[in-house]
């Protein structure tokens, strides 16, 4: 059975590519979240998270521009208008989350999931063409799946090291307390003491008169 987040992108697709089609038309009722509530509907209760369904295809719809200018020097041999509509807007998806998700969804996960989505709704080749296209862009993006990696275990270090200062802190002051406790028996106990030197040199004093 297809993951929640799989069948998300799934519907996604479904919105972005009839919303293109009908927006090229010249469509004036054209909606983007109309289109995606009527995908949805029949898949709700499975689908459960919806947000992340209107969040993504928002998001693509909204950079079609720039995510194909990021594409066109991908892959030169051909030109974003002469590929398929379900090619495109799979590509534009994918770039989208490896660009931009990368926080939430590893680059890796968005390349996978493109690729699968090229091989439903795709034709033979497709989804050879989108994992070369992403996997190039995956490349010239610089991006490295360790950075998150890395910046979790600093975050983590970071944490760590708070808590132990913390600790120290805490242990240091309860060490003073401790000490200003003995400070304050000794200060009495040495007061006893002249007190009761006081008290016999007064009792000598009285024997002697």
């Amino acid at each position: 059975m297809a993951s929640n987040r799989h069948l998300g992108r799934v519907i996604v697709l479904q919105s972005l590519y009839e919303y293109e089609l009908r927006t090229l038309a010249k469509d004036p009722e054209v909606d983007l979240d109309i289109v995606v509530a009527k995908n949805i509907e029949p898949y709700e209760k499975a689908l459960g998270d919806t947000e992340f369904v209107y969040n993504l295809a928002r998001k693509v719809a909204e950079n079609f521009e720039t995510l194909d200018q990021v594409l066109a020097p991908l892959a030169p041999e051909w030109p974003i208008a002469s590929i398929a509509a379900i090619d495109r807007n799979v590509l534009r998806m994918g770039l989208y989350e490896l660009s931009e998700c990368r926080d939430s969804i590893p680059p890796k996960v968005a390349i996978n999931e493109a690729v699968e989505l090229a091989k439903e709704f795709g034709s033979e080749n497709s989804s050879r063409f989108v994992n070369g296209v992403l996997g190039t862009a995956y490349k010239q993006l610089g991006i490295n799946e360790t950075d998150n990696h890395g910046k979790q275990q600093a975050e983590s270090k970071s944490k760590s090291a708070a808590k132990a200062d913390q600790s120290a802190d805490e242990a240091s002051t309860e060490d003073g307390h401790q000490a200003t406790d003995q400070t304050d028996d000794q200060k009495a106990d040495k007061s006893a003491e002249k007190s009761g030197e006081s008290d016999k040199s007064a009792d000598q004093k009285t024997k002697s008169a």
